[in-house]
């Protein structure tokens, strides 16, 4: 059991550090494969990352509402929530959905590709499994986690000054205005650009998943469940590791 645990992070580290390798040839010889599965990634989940994002919004608004009335802090309504959102809530979320929809996306395409063994093929032909099929997907999530990250982001505090216009006392140009009193640039700009790696993140364990299912239909299935449990598992540990990286970063 734990020599077989060893084998396997030893081979996912191989294959990230293959996949990674491979990235800057991908971006010369695959462009149109990246831009396949970047419109895939993108706006494929545009439309979930702006529902999402009205929704976290508009929540985020009643609850924090009540919360600051209570103690008469309601003009620091604007600006709690935009750092709540727009540092944590905005990036997790839009990572998650990414998780959800392209861990078993990947994991279940990439299954059935070795189930049919059409990966063996593509190695016979001479067409590298990494080059060809990893590397532009790793990109795809790359590019568009950071997109859908800011789409879910203005999403979420056009849900606030929904709220606000429908509920509140303030006028929605002072609400807006005092949307970031609490943010700097270096608060914001780190916070949606991690996304990125929990974009790599996400291609990686999700296609390595599925580059390792079985033959059968049920574990094609198992492959893409994999996919989204290991993609959001890993997307919560290294979201820790790179809040406290760039917190020793900026002491």
């Amino acid at each position: 059991m734990g020599f077989e645990l060893i084998r396997r992070v030893l081979g996912f580290v191989d294959f990230t550090c293959s996949t990674l390798l491979a990235i800057p040839r991908a971006l010369i010889t695959r462009p149109r494969e990246i831009l396949r599965q970047f419109d895939r990634v993108a706006w494929g989940g545009l439309p979930i990352a702006g529902v999402a994002g009205l929704s976290i919004g508009l929540v985020t608004w009643i609850q924090l509402r009540r919360l600051l009335v209570s103690y008469g802090a309601e003009g620091r309504l604007p600006s709690v929530m935009a750092a709540a959102i727009l540092i944590e809530t905005g990036p997790i979320l839009a990572s998650l959905l990414v998780a959800g929809r392209m861990g078993a996306g990947l994991g279940a395409e990439l299954g059935s590709m070795t189930a049919s063994e059409e990966i063996d093929a593509r190695e016979v032909l001479g067409a590298a499994t990494i080059g060809s099929l990893i590397a532009p997907r790793a990109i795809a999530c790359i590019l568009a986690v950071p997109l859908l990250t800011v789409a879910l982001d203005a999403s979420a505090l056009l849900g606030g000054l929904i709220g606000e216009l429908v509920g509140g006392t303030s006028p929605l140009g002072m609400f807006q205005a005092h949307y970031f009193d609490f943010l700097r640039l270096n608060d914001v700009g780190p916070a949606t650009l991690k996304t990125a790696v929990f974009g790599l993140i996400v291609a990686l364990v999700s296609c390595d998943a599925g580059c390792h299912a079985g033959r059968s239909t049920e574990e094609i299935g198992q492959a893409a469940t994999r996919g989204v449990v290991r993609s959001m598992v890993a997307v919560f540990l290294v979201n820790v590791i790179l809040v406290l990286l760039i917190r020793a970063i900026r002491l």
